[in-house]
């Protein structure tokens, strides 16, 4: 990706010749209801009472937990019931149809697409926002998975921070992480110490035969310590209840799980490892059967606004794709960016790749091996 994380914050209003204004499509949608389907945290009472207010249409909202829930909630239902989902980019294969078609519509062009950074709507086409060349899916917001880490308990300098340092003989007991992506940020710290060559694991998407030979000897590395498993998580409330509740000392963890630690107990931080930080791109989209097209229209713009965008952003801790957005981000959002996406650490960010057919399956054996062990 030619655009860094502290460039895309520096966009601004120079992106946007003029703060955005509802379009004529959406102020005939300023009535009836809109069915979402977003991550638990990311439509907040500010966002959804300033949705309210801004167009007069009711939000019906449901959430969920993971990427597994929201695709197979949407298969179950045929594609129907909601109207606007926030899946992850990558996932973006879990929503095709048995006719191999996707349950997303075309952008239509009332919608504002062009606030979006253009280098994060150019990237999506890779990353799976685009299918049988139709862009279905917009960059929404982007985030990092790197290590939370009590400072106060385990003081380790951000130049020597790792991955494999979920693995310490001293983090006995102690340790969080998401199964399905702790074989991935362990798979990276075996890479670059030359144990388990995988081309940074790039290896896991190419076959079957290198998915299985990768995963199973991280896989191995993680069950033989797996005295150190403290909690795992799924979700961000058992990620930060990992470090609360269970007393975790270090975790491979989404972003705001460390950031929002990090504003109520300063021994807490977010960090990147030296092997390169996870990064991953949420997506939103239109259901090709929503019911309420033209007010589903309208939700999106509203959240493609800069200032809906910086309101999310200090929300949750995450980032917004949306150009100008942190414009209206808080000088405590900024402070953390900064603290985390050193020029070093935006220098070696290590994307999820788009899912091939047999990449989700085979993880999912693994990570049972992982859970069962």
């Amino acid at each position: 990706m030619t655009i860094t994380r502290r460039s895309a914050l520096k966009l601004g209003a120079a992106a946007l010749a003029a703060p955005m204004i509802l379009r004529a499509t959406d102020a005939l949608a300023s009535s009836g209801s809109v069915k979402v389907f977003a991550w638990q945290d990311y439509i907040q009472p500010n966002i959804a009472e300033k949705f309210e207010a801004d167009t007069g249409i009711k939000l019906e909202l449901t959430t969920y937990g993971s990427n597994d829930e929201a695709e197979s909630t949407v298969r179950a239902n045929g594609g129907k019931g909601f109207d606007v989902v926030f899946p992850s980019i990558t996932n973006s294969a879990g929503y095709i149809d048995d006719n191999g078609d996707s349950f997303f519509a075309e952008v239509s062009d009332s919608v504002n697409s062009g606030n979006v950074i253009p280098s994060f709507l150019r990237d999506s086409a890779t990353l799976g926002g685009m299918h049988n060349g139709a862009q279905i899916l917009l960059p929404f917001n982007w985030g990092t998975e790197g290590l939370t880490l009590n400072r106060g308990k385990l003081n380790i300098s951000d130049a020597d921070l790792s991955f494999g340092d979920l693995w310490r003989p001293e983090v006995a007991g102690a340790a969080a992480f998401r199964q399905k992506s702790v074989i991935m940020g362990t798979g990276l710290y075996l890479d670059a110490i030359g144990a388990v060559p995988s081309n940074r694991m790039l290896d896991v998407y190419k076959s079957e035969d290198d998915a299985r030979r990768v995963w199973s000897e991280v896989a191995k590395f993680i069950i033989e310590r797996k005295e150190n498993f403290g909690a795992f998580w799924n979700n961000a409330t058992e990620a930060t209840a990992a470090f609360k509740e269970s007393g975790c000392v270090i975790g491979q963890t989404w972003d705001t799980t460390g950031l929002l630690l990090n504003r109520e107990n300063n021994d807490f931080v977010y960090r990147a490892p030296k092997e390169g930080i996870i990064t991953w791109l949420d997506s939103v989209g239109i259901l090709k059967q929503a019911a309420n097209r033209e007010q589903a229209e309208a939700f999106v713009n509203f959240v493609l606004q800069p200032e809906v965008g910086g309101m999310f952003a200090n929300n949750t801790g995450y980032n917004s794709a949306v150009a100008g957005a942190a414009d209206y981000a808080s000088d405590d959002f900024k402070k953390q960016f900064n603290d985390v996406y050193t020029p070093e650490v935006l220098g070696n960010m290590w994307w999820w790749q788009a899912d091939t057919p047999f990449f989700a399956p085979i993880r999912n054996e693994f990570v049972e091996i992982i859970t069962n062990a």
